[in-house]
């Protein structure tokens, strides 16, 4: 009997298309967390989260043996993910970066969570000052680590406007982002 956990995407998706339905499982299970923070994202809440995942692997299944294997499982499913994100976003809020993501620490001291939350709120300020399709492709590149090939394969964008976007996102981040380093918070 073929063990899921043993074989990469590839193989995951020609056994489920050859009939071991089963499978597909696994390949809900590796990719449902990148899939529900691009719903956290999008949408802002859990609910519709959970209703963009399920969303999502739906139509991965019902679309699986039209996959060809020219790119890689996960850049396939990503794009069918934002397709179906950006296509429910007029219907839902605005697109919400994965940076906007809290993280805490239980033995960081009052004065330390305070520094932190300042920056924070700083720098989430800056991220969403920035025009959508820069805080997409800032995402995809640096918090969903896909490369420059890959965020073209997902959003259509070709490749040197991701990298011009990613660029001047930066750049802006940085000018907004040096006024606080100085102290002005």
């Amino acid at each position: 009997m073929i063990h899921g956990d043993d074989l990469d995407d590839q193989m995951i998706v020609a056994e489920v298309v050859s009939g071991q339905k089963e499978l597909f499982r696994f390949l809900v299970k590796r990719h449902e967390q990148a899939v529900y923070g691009m719903g956290l994202s999008f949408f802002r809440n859990v609910e519709d989260a959970s209703d963009f995942t399920q969303e999502v692997f739906l139509k991965v299944y019902r679309s699986l043996a039209r996959f060809e294997g020219r790119s890689r499982f996960s850049t396939w499913l990503y794009k069918i993910a934002y397709n179906t994100a950006v296509n429910g976003i007029s219907r839902k809020r605005e697109y919400r970066s994965l940076a906007e993501d809290e993280i805490e620490s239980e033995a960081e001291t009052p004065e330390r969570k305070l520094l932190r939350s300042a920056a924070r709120e700083a720098v989430l300020e800056a991220i969403g000052d920035l025009p959508e399709r820069y805080r997409i492709c800032v995402d995809m590149f640096f918090f969903y680590d896909r490369s420059y090939q890959e965020i073209e394969a997902i959003t259509g964008y070709p490749v040197n406007t991701i990298k011009s976007h990613v660029f001047r996102a930066k750049k802006l981040l940085k000018e907004k982002l040096e006024g606080i380093a100085d102290g002005d918070l």
